[in-house]
């Protein structure tokens, strides 16, 4: 008489996990034979849990913030006017905290810039602060999003190659790449975060992107403030300033124009 007990078939279907389609990951297929991953939308969400939350926040509150800021933009200049060197760091710091908690938008915070500051003291009130907020965005991301993104992405071999792409191929590929994802003007700097923090982006290529490929738009977006508080400038003529606006706007737009077709010409490629 034999009394070893049975082996548990690793094929039947009482053997398959059930861990994952409890957490919106796998489910048994019809047959009973292997494990189906879930890739619908709702299971995807469900596994990245907070992560999602935080990206949909992130792609609607700035938003709503810059509505604000633009319509009370002439109130705020005179204040931070009024107060000089203290509302020069108060602005920075706001411009910190609220792009990096993704409550305001790098562009809105840019045109503030301009029209409080001019143009040289309101490009470097800029830049500090989208460096900044950059900074406190890794750091949210990283704890709340990262763990969960990147078993997502590890999952699926396209989303995988992206993450290699930025991150696997050295200090100079990866920074050349994450500038252009942080180029074109319709690049969203809060989700951004999400992403390339999600992805693994080392924080020293993480900074210098973000500051090489923000700095032309945020310079841009600096100038158009400028324009629009010498509006009431009777010296000025306005078809001048009015001209000087289209230009930058389309300069930044041709930028990202080139920045995305770049992207495009490394995915076809296959990275």
């Amino acid at each position: 008489m034999n009394d070893t007990p049975p082996q548990r078939d690793s094929h039947h279907p009482e053997a398959v996990g059930t861990g994952d389609s409890e957490a919106g990951g796998a489910v048994t297929a019809a047959d009973g034979s292997l494990p189906v991953r879930d890739d619908s939308a709702r299971a995807v969400l469900v596994r990245l849990g907070p992560a999602a939350i935080l990206g949909l926040l992130w792609a609607i509150l700035p938003a709503l913030g810059g509505i604000a800021v633009l319509y009370f933009i002439a109130d705020i200049s005179a204040f931070l006017r009024e107060h000089q060197l203290a509302g020069f760091a108060l602005y920075v710091v706001v411009f910190i905290f609220s792009a990096g908690f993704g409550l305001l938008p790098t562009y809105s915070q840019s045109l503030l810039a301009g029209y409080a500051f001019g143009l040289v003291q309101g490009f470097a009130g800029a830049l500090a602060g989208f460096t900044g907020a950059a900074l406190v965005g890794h750091v949210i991301a990283r704890t709340v999003a990262r763990e969960r993104m990147e078993r997502e992405i590890s999952a699926h071999p396209k989303a995988a190659i992206v993450r290699d792409a930025l991150v696997g191929r050295g200090f100079w590929p990866s920074l050349g790449i994450t500038t252009l994802v942080r180029l074109p003007p319709n690049s969203p700097f809060a989700l951004t975060n999400l992403i390339l923090t999600g992805a693994g982006v080392s924080k020293r290529v993480y900074v210098l992107s973000t500051m090489l490929g923000l700095a032309p738009r945020s310079l841009a977006a600096v100038y158009i403030g400028t324009q629009i508080s010498d509006w009431s400038n009777v010296d000025k003529p306005r078809w001048l300033i009015v001209g000087g606006i289209t230009l930058t706007v389309a300069a930044i737009l041709i930028i990202g124009n080139v920045a995305q077709r770049a992207l495009q010409r490394f995915a076809s490629r296959g990275g």
